[in-house]
């Protein structure tokens, strides 16, 4: 596949749960197209490290710790991030977690919490700080949250994983609604199984078959980490203008199946 160009020079470009995987390659995407890049995440050593990455390859990006389901701290990253560049035009709202395959049945009250709390109300705190720094400036932006095929499809043993991921696109689809009439266009993708470091710990715990995996896909492979941030970009740039509440599935045809 050859190399898709963006330009987004003068540009600042938020990614929560960048330390790894579908967020550093979106936030080295963004930085290799010219835009400022604030990189979030929970795990400290990890996101210094994708940090050095990308200045090394001549980005321009900093970074916070922040853990999406505390309310306040989404709040703190957003006013860091103006502090440092004066402004905030694109957000890819990616940080999520998954827990081990289980029956509802046998789920414990804690487990459906912690990834609600992170994969929901994690996006809905970081959308509405956006909105409202987005809506300040007055020249609109773009929003991309992080969905999965499990937003558009059941998945037998991850409950509470699909709810959030459905209840993130019935998110977005309403906060595309309302924002739209300030120039914020605000988007889902929802990716197949992607070659990224939790699928590998998923298949390290037993958790998932990569043979059956790929047996699913009429492509026949995973999906990589920059195809997954070529959507990102596409959505946050010019190209989809006229695009907003769209639920882009990046699966290779899994969920039209």
């Amino acid at each position: 596949m050859g190399k898709v160009r963006y330009d987004f020079t003068g540009e600042v470009a938020l990614v929560t749960g960048a330390a790894a995987g579908m967020g550093l390659a979106a936030a080295r995407a963004f930085a290799e197209a010219g835009a400022k890049v604030v990189l979030s995440d929970i795990d400290e050593k990890q996101l210094q490290k994708a940090v050095e990455e990308i200045r090394s390859e001549g980005g321009e990006v900093t970074s916070f710790v922040c853990n999406v389901a505390d309310d306040d701290q989404v709040k703190a990253l957003i006013a860091k991030t103006v502090e440092i560049y004066g402004r905030l035009d694109c957000a890819f709202n990616n940080a999520g977690v998954i827990t081990r395959a289980k029956d509802i049945a046998d789920m414990a009250v804690d487990e459906y919490d912690h990834v609600m709390s992170i994969n929901l109300r994690g996006v809905w705190s970081a959308m509405k700080y956006e909105i409202i720094q987005m809506k300040k400036q007055g020249w609109g932006g773009a929003i991309v949250n992080n969905s999965s095929l499990a937003g558009k499809v059941g998945v037998a043993q991850r409950a509470q994983y699909v709810a959030a991921k459905h209840g993130m696109l019935g998110l977005t689809k309403s906060a595309a609604l309302e924002a739209g009439r300030d120039g914020i266009r605000i988007n889902a993708i929802c990716p197949g199984t992607i070659d990224t470091p939790m699928v590998h710990r998923m298949v390290n715990d037993n958790d998932l078959d990569t043979k059956l995996s790929k047996a699913a896909v009429p492509l026949g492979r995973l999906g990589t980490v920059e195809e997954i941030a070529h959507a990102v970009l596409w959505l946050c740039s010019n190209g989809s203008s006229y695009v907003i509440g769209e639920p882009l599935s990046v699966d290779a045809g899994v969920t039209i199946q």
